[in-house]
């Protein structure tokens, strides 16, 4: 519509209709009130903006322009973390600030801004202190983030205990059995028998693996007993500790919401039922399984000398059993959807099953645990959907002293560099490495095959993270690699990295190598987009797989 001097009314109309509409309003104290109320907020946004187009400080990483004060560039972060990274990239270069919810966050990307916040020292940045009001609720107290950095390293070394190589290789088995038993018996395979090969059903990718890895990793890291008692109870209890591990739980960790109140009342009942089962092996009442988690932890002492208490143990074993659910779960479900929109991929996976575990009479033997570590196509299929699908996307550390940026990293000017205060956040993203198009070739398409090529970037850089040109470091769990200037990250890098690497990747690939074995699988629709309103980045609906089961296997 355009706006002339006809169009409106004269003076002595708008007159009248002021006289009217004051009828209306309320008397001058509410009126007053109600004034205050619609213009405080517009005020707000206009400061705010003034602000940002003010001369600033040049010792700081520039800052993300938004118009909402306090809320800052949240929706943008939180709809579509990657795309708005890539955006503020191309504006502010490598390093810049943006505001979530009242805090500063840094972000410094690339290779040498994973590096700068992953290999950073723990007086600069404190892990503990960006996380402990997240996970402390849910794990429970004087574990993991809730305790000092070395004391969370010794932590770190006592369930490195449990996964050693020969547990490993007793594993295997149990997680062939509990897939093979899954899809025979499950009710989201139920109406396809064996005998109906040429029959299509569908699954839903994300609650089929969710079932499964928490059946897997019960049956071998948590022990029999977990096992045993996956009922409906215990479910009800894992789903409400789950509900307080959320996005809102980290943003504001202390709202009076029923979620909140499950999570602190499933937080203490999972403690007591972790104890229960410590006290009844102690007594004898049930036997030890010397292949699980427990069975390790149970006789670990600190350097004091103080050995490992009963909720100590309970706790570390909700921490296992909620970090390791949702990144193999989800990674799980990404790597099948990508088989099913893949079949090629697929039945060379089970064409190499054939080749290695085919008996005389054209069934298949199990696997033992080094043969599924030197399939290729399994091992290529892993490492390129940690690549396009890395559970999480945004790693982050609280500034506990002002933090100069390299100067290779970024610099204002030539004889300075940037400093990030105390009190600031850093992040880094290592998902933006894995999909930058400047360090990959056909970086946002899956592709195992690129893992086949020994000199191409992906072995270059997975030789980079897990071997470091054998430069070991220890940082109280043993001397790992510490892989922080690597482009390809999946499970972390520095002090930080995941002590469950390892088991990941068997409970992976054995998983898919026996899903593979019984069933083949297309995707019905497009691919899922990210659902980036997780912890962990799913995908989203919908995300159903076609599937017929194999005539032989």
């Amino acid at each position: 519509m355009a706006f002339n001097a006809t169009t409106f009314p004269p003076s002595d109309a708008w007159s009248g209709y002021l006289a009217e509409a004051q009828k209306y309003l309320p008397t001058s104290t509410p009126r007053l009130i109600l004034l205050a109320l619609i213009n405080i907020p517009a005020i707000a946004i206009v400061l705010n903006v003034l602000r940002q187009l003010l001369p600033r400080d040049k010792s700081l990483p520039p800052e993300v322009f938004h118009w909402l004060p306090w809320i800052g560039s949240a929706p943008g972060y939180g709809n579509d973390p990657v795309n708005f990274f890539f955006k503020c990239r191309e504006k502010y270069g490598e390093v810049f600030t943006f505001i979530l919810f009242g805090r500063k966050v840094t972000v410094a990307l690339g290779p040498k801004g994973n590096n700068m916040i992953l290999g950073g020292k723990v007086a600069n940045l404190s892990a503990e202190d960006a996380y402990t009001h997240l996970t402390t609720p849910v794990f429970g107290k004087d574990v993991v983030y809730d305790v000092p950095n070395d004391v969370f390293m010794e932590q770190k070394k006592f369930v490195k205990v449990g996964l050693s190589t020969e547990n490993f290789r007793a594993y295997v088995p149990m997680i062939e059995r509990e897939v093979a038993e899954f899809v025979e018996r499950d009710p989201s395979f139920r109406t396809y028998q064996m005998d109906d090969i040429n029959e299509w059903g569908q699954f839903d990718a994300v609650k089929v693996l969710q079932e499964i890895t928490i059946l897997t990793a019960s049956r071998t890291l948590q022990g029999k007993e977990v096992r045993e008692n996956l009922d409906k109870t215990f479910s009800q209890l894992y789903n409400d500790l789950d509900g307080g591990f959320t996005p809102l739980n980290f943003l504001f960790p202390n709202l009076p919401l029923e979620s909140y109140r499950k999570r602190d009342r499933a937080q203490k009942k999972m403690t007591e039922f972790y104890v229960n089962i410590l006290k009844k092996r102690a007594d004898g009442t049930s036997t030890n399984d010397e292949t699980d988690m427990l069975a390790a932890l149970q006789n670990q002492s600190y350097r004091s000398g103080r050995a490992l208490p009963e909720h100590e143990i309970a706790h570390i074993m909700i921490a296992l059993l909620m970090a390791g659910q949702h990144t193999s779960a989800t990674t799980g479900a990404w790597a099948i959807l990508r088989l099913a929109e893949n079949p090629d991929v697929a039945e060379a996976m089970y064409q190499e099953q054939i080749k290695h575990f085919s008996n005389p009479d054209g069934s298949m033997r199990s696997p033992t645990y080094e043969e599924i570590k030197a399939l290729p196509v399994l091992d290529s299929v892993i490492r390129e959907t940690l690549r396009l699908h890395p559970p999480i996307h945004s790693i982050m550390r609280y500034v506990r002293s002002d933090l100069a940026v390299p100067a290779t990293l970024a610099a204002p000017s030539k004889d300075s560099v940037y400093v990030v205060p105390k009190g600031y956040y850093v992040l880094a993203c290592p998902a933006i490495c894995q999909i930058d198009p400047l360090l990959w070739q056909n970086a946002d398409k899956w592709d195992p095959a690129r893992w086949n090529d020994q000199q191409g970037e992906a072995q270059k850089a997975f030789k980079q993270y897990v071997d470091e040109n054998g430069e070991k470091v220890d940082y109280g769990f043993g001397a790992v690699s510490k892989g922080t200037e690597s482009p390809y990250q999946p499970f972390g890098a520095g002090r930080h990295r995941c002590i469950g690497e390892q088991f990941a990747y068997i409970q992976l690939g054995t998983l898919l190598a026996t899903i593979v074995r019984k069933i083949e699988m297309r995707l019905p629709t497009p691919f899922p987009a990210n659902n980036y309103h997780t912890m962990i980045t799913m995908p989203k609906e919908p995300r159903m797989i076609s599937y017929r089961r194999r005539k032989f296997d």
